[in-house]
């Protein structure tokens, strides 16, 4: 008798005689022969799941006949699937041997069907457990910036949003559990998402166009922040969090936790963070020395606090519940000050803007599992987000950004249909947006997108199929667009003469009172489609490739702007606008169109092993590209500068190249572009305890017909050694940032640089509660580091030196 019919036998001598039939019983091993504990075994579309015991045994029952698709995952193994089939009255025992990853494979939330870094034809990548602790910050942008495929636009550490394979803002959506985050993060680089990262279970990250499962919004990927507000589940387990960090004298602190009976479980979570102007290596621009030789960036400090209470309903077939979040935040805008040019002459201090940010948001998430001939189960999801946030100038509101939101979503999953596992989605948004003040640079606008899609993927031998496509109708209504007459002029020519004429200012400035006020409504059809296939070539390899065509229609701000934008340092004017021959701005004549992502992944795996890599490299070909260029005109922006103080003629000689108050216009338009790349992760468990882990990407973004397009990330290369035993862990990450000299017009290249950071943590226990002791160092070599994706590179670099320490508690 063979050892797996010794096994077998064993197996169904322990298991109760009373194990009915159509039953999977069995055991989840290594590949050293050692029982697997709390490994899952899933039944692929028909949500039915069972976990491993202390022996690593496990029992399925009351499985209908036909074939089904096993999906067997436990954390540090590969996932393992495997094809079974059933007649009626049978039984089966059987052993399930998992091969060691040393690239942590978690399946995402953010799609109704299956995906994970290894296994999925489109690239995606997970932050969780120790990891997501590790890298956590006080910006989201901050928190994922060392995936590979992501960057940061770091907003003087007060602010910043992912940057996914060089595209962002409009094209990178941000959710919270599938829904909308609904802030003004992607009008704006000086605007903070709403989001928190210390009370997040994972954090998933979908590269490259997901119009498939999010919409046009999503042509240049997702970002999905995951935690647990509506429980699925009532077992009593928590986490909590105390730190300081040196740089900026940050204190957090922060919980979460679930508990509940049989049928009601309820969440709570809560966060503090306050943090002064952080140091900085250098002198800089808005550099302020403390008097100790220290360097700080003015108005980087900022007061954070948020909690989320949840409940939900748990019966047979599935759950139901309800959360409600309160989410603050008081943050400065490093280079965002207004001062008078006369009170400077006495004082180096200017009046800091600062930002107020509040929002509420309600989530409705549920699932039932159903038992009838078509459908097998319904996902549903529900949001309203109330969003408000303030630029406070000179101690009151200078300006109001609100954002109205309501979502629906529901997924209809089917059954098994030839071996096909997939569905329907239906998915409703609609969205308030109004700014009200001196920098309103886009009028109040209203956007409403209802969508179809269908998902499906099915196996194929050694191949898994996975296509798709989505059509959604998409409308933009605003009752108050304007249209002022601005004084738009060029600065001094290479003679030192000015190109305004300043004997015509009194009469631009007549007309400049001329506001034209006209509706807009605009409504697209995008259309997406996607298909893809992974290919097991060989054991513990296999090959992707994803291809898509995916369509967005722009965003209010893209079409509708025209105003000075203080975050960016630009006087913007939207597509729906134009430069006319006589050098005034006024409707533009132009069609507006979908922008058009035509999108290739290739990706190469090894799954298991001591070595594990993914490699992808990719091709997007994005037509009608909405971008902004400078036009090479200057515009005011809005606020006086000494103005109150000047009783003189105002045309003194002095004054007339005064350019202070002044923004270059920069106009949104469409053209070409080609983005194309690489992403490399390369992980080699050396032993049980030591594990090094290489990464490095690439993204070459260029416009058609020559040029680049502005802030694009520059390569990068890195490394990271682990140590990892039952009670300390320790962690040495470099990062390579080369120079990146591929630049727009007007901007400026940015040099290199080298960032060294360290861990370390030791975990204890503590009147019977686990907790866990640790010190993170940051940039350790004081290196002078400037983000060339930042609109604010050159007045705030990365902070310097520092240094948290912080102790966790789990229960």
């Amino acid at each position: 008798m063979t050892r797996k019919s010794q096994l077998a036998v064993l197996i169904a001598a322990l298991l109760p005689a009373s194990v009915l039939a159509n039953t999977i019983e069995g055991v989840v091993l290594n590949n050293q022969g050692k029982i697997v504990t709390n490994a899952t075994v899933e039944v692929e579309g028909f949500d039915i799941t069972a976990v491993t015991d202390a022996s690593g045994k496990f029992v399925i029952t009351d499985l209908k006949s036909g074939s089904k698709e096993l999906h067997i995952t436990a954390p540090g193994y590969a996932h393992l699937h495997r094809d079974i089939t059933f007649s009626d009255d049978k039984s089966q025992s059987i052993i399930f041997n998992l091969e060691r990853s040393p690239i942590e494979v978690i399946d995402i939330e953010a799609t109704p069907i299956h995906m994970s870094a290894m296994e999925s034809a489109s690239p995606v990548s997970v932050l969780s457990g120790e990891q997501l602790r590790r890298q956590q910050a006080a910006t989201l942008g901050d928190s994922l910036e060392k995936l590979p495929g992501v960057n940061t636009n770091f907003h003087g550490k007060v602010a910043s949003t992912p940057i996914i394979r060089g595209l962002s803002g409009p094209r990178v959506l941000i959710t919270q559990n599938g829904l909308d985050v609904s802030d003004v993060s992607r009008v704006g680089p000086d605007h903070s998402v709403a989001s928190e990262a210390s009370t997040a279970q994972q954090i998933e990250v979908l590269r490259g166009p997901a119009t498939l499962f999010y919409g046009s919004g999503a042509i240049g990927g997702v970002v999905n922040v995951v935690d647990s507000r509506v429980p699925t589940d009532s077992t009593t387990r928590g986490e909590w969090n105390v730190e300081h960090n040196s740089v900026d004298n940050q204190k957090v602190a922060s919980f979460n936790a679930t508990t509940g009976t049989d049928s009601f479980a309820f969440y709570a979570d809560a966060f503090w963070r306050e943090a002064d102007d952080y140091e900085i290596p250098v002198a800089a621009e808005l550099a302020h020395d403390d008097h100790s030789g220290d360097y700080t960036v003015e108005n980087s400090n900022e007061e954070s606090d948020g909690f989320t209470l949840g409940t939900s309903y748990l019966f047979d077939q599935g759950f139901v519940g309800i959360a409600v979040e309160q989410f603050n935040r008081q943050y400065g805008i490093p280079g965002h000050t207004h001062g008078e040019e006369e009170e400077e002459e006495h004082s180096d201090e200017e009046e800091s803007v600062f930002a107020d940010l509040e929002q509420t948001k309600v989530q409705l998430l549920g699932e039932y599992n159903l038992d009838n001939k078509w459908l097998n189960k319904v996902n549903l999801r529900a949001g309203f987000t109330d969003y408000e946030h303030a630029e406070i100038e000179h101690g009151s509101v200078g300006t109001i950004f609100k954002n109205e939101t309501n979502e629906f979503r529901v997924d209809l999953m089917h059954n098994q249909f030839r071996e096909w596992n997939g569905g329907l989605s239906f998915h409703y948004k609609q969205s308030d947006v109004e700014a009200q003040g001196e920098e309103a640079f886009t009028p109040p606008s209203e956007t409403e997108s209802f969508a179809v899609a269908l998902m499906e993927e099915r196996h194929f031998g050694d191949f898994l199929v996975q296509v798709g496509g989505r059509i959604e109708r998409v409308t933009i209504e605003a009752d108050n667009v304007l249209l002022p007459s601005i004084d738009a002029h060029a600065h001094d020519d290479e003679d030192g003469h000015d190109d305004h004429d300043h004997g015509q200012e009194h009469a631009h400035e007549e007309s400049a009172d001329i506001i034209r006020v006209f509706n807009a409504e605009h409504e697209f059809t995008p259309v997406s489609l996607s298909a893809g296939v992974v290919w097991d070539f060989a054991p513990s390899y296999n090959l992707g490739l994803s291809v898509s065509r995916s369509e967005r229609a722009p965003s209010a701000s893209e079409l509708l702007s025209f105003g000075p934008h203080i975050g960016t340092g630009t006087y913007e004017v939207g597509a729906l606008f134009d430069m006319h021959e006589d050098g005034h701005l006024g409707l533009s004549e132009q069609v507006i169109d979908l922008e058009t992502a035509n999108n290739i992944d290739l990706t190469l795996r090894k799954t298991q092993g001591d070595i594990g890599f993914i490699l992808n490299a990719f091709y997007n070909q994005v037509d009608n590209y909405y971008y902004q260029i400078d036009t090479g005109l200057f515009a005011e922006s809005g606020h006086d500068h000494g103005d109150e103080h000047d009783h003189g003629d105002e045309h003194d000689h002095s004054d007339e190249h005064d350019h202070s108050s002044e923004l270059p216009v920069y106009l949104f338009k469409t053209d070409d572009v080609i983005l194309h790349g690489f992403e490399a992760q390369i992980a080699w468990q050396l032993t049980d305890e030591f594990k090094v882990d290489l990464f490095s990407d690439y993204v070459r973004a260029r416009l058609k017909d020559g040029g680049d397009l502005p802030r694009t990330p520059p390569l990068r290369f890195g490394s990271e050694l682990s140590y990892q035993t039952d009670k300390l862990s320790a962690h040495i990450h470099v990062t390579r940032y080369q120079k990146q000299d591929r630049t727009a017009p007007q901007e400026t290249a940015t040099n290199g640089y080298t960032m060294l950071d360290a861990s370390v943590s030791y975990d204890l226990s503590v009147l019977n509660q686990d907790m866990s002791v640790y010190l993170r160092g940051t940039n350790l070599t004081d290196t002078e580091a400037r983000v060339h994706s930042s609109f604010v590179k050159d007045i705030a670099p990365r902070p310097g030196r520092s240094f948290a320490l912080g102790i966790r508690g789990y229960f």
